[in-house]
């Protein structure tokens, strides 16, 4: 699997930074970010799609939303 790196939160702080990433072989997103623990949001989420063990939900911040959209292929990376 090769990830190609679309972007990292631009308010980072150099360390466990939520980033972005498309494996080149299949076009899936990868996603690195915060782990969500809050029992009312995990209780929200698994009312609509119920989280197997072999998922986790992550939060990325708003300000990442142009880099998630250049993921999808609408930016200047088109993969």
């Amino acid at each position: 699997m090769a990830l190609v790196f679309i972007g990292i939160d631009p308010d980072t702080n150099g360390g466990n930074c939520p980033s972005v990433w498309v494996d080149e072989a299949t076009g899936d997103l990868v996603f690195q970010g915060w782990e969500v623990t809050d029992h009312a949001t995990l209780a929200e989420v698994a009312a609509r799609s119920p989280v197997a063990e072999n998922e986790k939900v992550v939060r990325l911040p708003a300000r990442m939303k142009m880099i998630i959209q250049e993921a999808c292929g609408g930016g200047a990376a088109n993969l």
